[in-house]
């Protein structure tokens, strides 16, 4: 393995000759973002829905208490489907992949936290830190299908035919998560 890719923790960026199991482990970390993204977005949205008592202080809390939330949750669906599939726990290397998964969602939570944290401090509005916030994550989202939608080896308009469906697929999550608050 080269000292690129060992020091390389871009998972959108694989280079061409990465094994089966680093494009696996690549795909495990993207797949827990996405869902670390929509579920703060839900967040996010469902709170901006409240009108004008928007607390800072209080979505800041609710933020990271449920984000730490799922991915805990995340953590405990791996090491159960793991034990179900392989009938074993897993290796240490393999826990520190779960782990990493996990962690590595955090990175998700940065602009929002920016943002929500300078309304916390008055910086900016409390309605402008969370626009802010909830636009930076569906552009985060629409980066990473992008990015899949390019692997793909497809021709152009097939492409472009994939991410107008995995935007339907997006706009439809954030529709069916804002009808629930």
């Amino acid at each position: 393995m080269s000292d690129e890719r060992i020091h390389r923790n871009d998972d959108t960026h694989l280079p061409p000759d990465a094994t089966e199991e680093e494009r696996r482990q690549a795909g495990d970390r993207l797949r827990e973002r996405i869902y670390v993204t929509f579920t703060t977005l839900a967040i996010l949205m469902a709170t901006n829905a409240h009108g004008d008592a928007l607390d800072s202080p209080g979505i800041l809390w609710t933020l990271v208490v449920s984000v730490i939330g799922v991915l805990l949750a995340g953590l405990a669906s791996d090491l159960v489907s793991h034990m179900i599939a392989h009938s074993t726990l897993p290796s240490v290397r393999e826990f520190r992949h779960m782990v990493a998964v996990s962690s590595r969602a955090l990175g998700v939570l940065v602009v929002p936290l920016i943002s929500i944290g300078l309304a916390v401090f008055d910086v900016i509005e409390d309605r402008t830190g969370l626009v802010i916030a909830i636009v930076a994550l569906i552009a985060s989202l629409a980066v990473i299908a992008r990015i899949a939608v390019s692997r793909t080896g497809l021709s152009g308009w097939r492409q472009f035919a994939v991410l107008l469906v995995l935007v339907a697929l997006g706009v439809l999550v954030v529709f069916l998560e804002s009808l629930a608050h």
